[in-house]
C-alpha cells in the first residue's frame, strides 16, 4: 500500500444519508443460493412447524416441485441482502412500515438477489433525517419476481445531531455511490 493516511482511504461501511436516496435511483444486491440448513435453520428458529416447509410429501401434494420456503424467511434473506451492502450503516434510525407481496414460491436451491428502487424520499418532520420508501423485488435465478416488498425507514440526513452526545454526526469522508 502507497504511504497514504488511513483518513484519505474511502469508507465502504458507511450509508447513504437521506439526501444521497434520490426517487428513482436504484441498486442490485449479491445473490445467495438457499441450501436445506439455512431452511431447517430458519423453520426451527422461528417455529414454523408447518408441514409444507418440512414435510417433502406434504408440499409436493399441494402442487409444489421442491422444499419450499416460508415467505417470512425469503423476505428475511432478501433483507439481509440490503443490510450487506452497507447502504444503511450507520444512517438507518427506524425501520416504520412495510408492505409486502409474495409473487411466487421460493425452493431450497434457488439463488436470490434484490433489485432496491428509491419510490419516496421526503424530510422527516424534525431533525436532519429523511423518510425513504424503497421497493425491494427479490427475484430468482431466473429473474422470476418472488416477493416484492415496500418498506418505509427513518435514515440520517447529513446534518444529522446525535440526540444522546448533542452534536453533529460527521458526514462519511466519501460517500458510497447513489443508489
Amino acid at each position: 500500500m502507497t504511504d497514504r493516511a488511513s483518513a484519505d482511504i474511502p469508507s465502504l461501511v458507511h450509508g447513504q444519508t437521506g439526501e444521497q436516496m434520490t426517487v428513482g435511483s436504484a441498486f442490485r444486491t449479491a445473490a445467495r443460493t438457499v441450501t436445506e440448513t439455512d431452511l431447517v435453520t430458519f423453520i426451527t428458529w422461528g417455529g414454523f412447524t408447518e408441514p409444507l416447509f418440512y414435510d417433502a410429501s406434504h408440499a409436493s401434494a399441494g402442487g409444489y416441485t421442491g422444499r419450499l420456503l416460508p415467505g417470512a424467511m425469503v423476505y428475511c434473506i432478501g433483507e439481509g441482502l440490503v443490510l450487506q451492502t452497507n447502504v444503511l450503516h450507520g444512517t438507518g434510525l427506524a425501520f416504520m412500515s412495510m408492505n409486502l407481496s409474495v409473487q411466487a414460491p421460493s425452493y431450497v436451491g434457488d439463488t436470490l438477489h434484490v433489485e432496491v428502487e428509491v419510490l419516496e424520499a421526503r424530510p422527516a418532520s424534525r431533525g436532519s433525517r429523511g423518510v425513504v420508501t424503497t421497493r425491494n423485488t427479490i427475484r430468482n435465478q431466473n429473474r422470476e419476481a418472488v416477493l416484492v416488498s415496500m418498506p418505509v425507514r427513518l435514515i440520517r440526513g447529513r446534518e444529522y445531531v446525535d440526540a444522546a452526545a448533542g452534536q453533529k454526526v460527521a458526514p462519511a469522508a466519501a460517500a458510497p455511490p447513489p443508489l
